[in-house]
Order: C-alpha cells, then structure tokens, then sequence
C-alpha cells in the first residue's frame, strides 16, 4: 500500500515538473491538422532588444512563439521590416506563449520584431511558423490563373523585367546625384 501511494506521488510529481520545464511534444496535437509547419526559429534576446526576421510566404500564416525562459514579445508589420513597440500592426505581448496570425493579405515581405522584456536580462524563445490551408485564396489574385488540369497556379515575373525596373532605379539615382553635384558647383 505505502509502494502504490509513493509511486502515485512520484509520477504527479513527475507530471508537474514536466509541465513547469515548458512546451511538450503534446503542443503539437493541440494545432489543427490543416497547419502545415514551415519554420521553426530558436534564439536569445537581451533585455530591451530587438531581433529581427522576414515573412516571405503567402497566405495565412500562424507565427506561434512561446518564451522559454524570460518573456519575449512578438511585433509584426507589413510597413517595415522592423516593426517596434512604436511601428507595429499586429502584436503579442504576452508573458510566456504568444500566437499572431498574419492574414493573407498583408504585402509582402512582413516584417517580424521579437522583443526581449526588460524585466529579464536575457529570453529565449522558440516561434513556430505555420501555413493555414484551410484559409480561402483570392481567386482574383494578381498574376493567378487556374491551369488545365483545374488547379491554381501562380505565375512569377521574369527575371529580365525586374532587372530592367532595378537596373531603371540606379539610372535615376545616379543621374540625380549627378544633377545635384553639377547644381552645387554652378550656384
């Protein structure tokens, strides 16, 4: 009898420190079978500092982070790259697991800031990112079409066409800096 109860302390023991230790593998069950994991990102951030990462996927996407240790907050924007506590237009700053979902609309790239609270002297974090194909596709979507065999394809500029507009930009720039210069030294 004293055996059995000491086991059965032993393993709620074990099954509370589990749960004190952080995610387990049973996080996974919890997300939907439709999510489709991308990217998992491990890392550290100081207190009071930002790390920064870029969004290039389409359609909607879960960025699932949890802190490890510390408490790191997540800013995403699809205006800047580095998106603040200041410039942001989604956020979670919650203390442990943070979750935003970034629609499919939102231009790309988006830009994701991970921030290190300044009550810690050092997080760390693992963040998740997820596809949802459940979410519906545009079916107008700028350069889409729907191919013979009745499934979307997207279609990609050439490479020579955005060549050409960056190759157009540099002219330009250069060609102004030359004006200013030659503006100088005439007044």
């Amino acid at each position: 009898m004293m055996l059995s109860c000491s086991a059965l302390v032993v393993a709620l023991l074990l099954s509370q420190v589990r749960g004190f230790l952080g995610p387990s593998e049973d996080d996974d069950n919890n997300v939907p079978e439709e999510w489709v994991l991308l990217h998992v990102v491990q890392g550290h951030i100081g207190a009071g500092n930002y790390s920064y990462l870029r969004l290039n996927h389409d359609g909607r996407i879960i960025l699932h982070m949890q802190s490890l240790k510390g408490d790191a907050d997540l800013y995403v924007s699809d205006k800047t790259l580095r998106p603040s506590f200041d410039t942001y237009k989604l956020q979670s700053v919650t203390c442990g697991q943070d979750v935003v979902v970034v629609p499919g609309d939102f231009a790309r790239p988006v830009g994701i800031g991970i921030y290190g609270h300044p009550s810690y002297k050092e997080s760390e974090f693992e963040m998740r990112v997820f596809y949802d194909q459940t979410a519906p596709q545009d079916p107008f979507e700028k350069g889409s079409y729907t191919s013979e065999d009745g499934y979307k394809q997207k279609r990609f500029p050439q490479a020579a066409e955005e060549d050409f507009q960056e190759e157009e930009s540099i002219f330009w720039t250069i060609l102004i800096g030359l004006l200013k210069i030659i503006l100088e030294i005439l007044f």
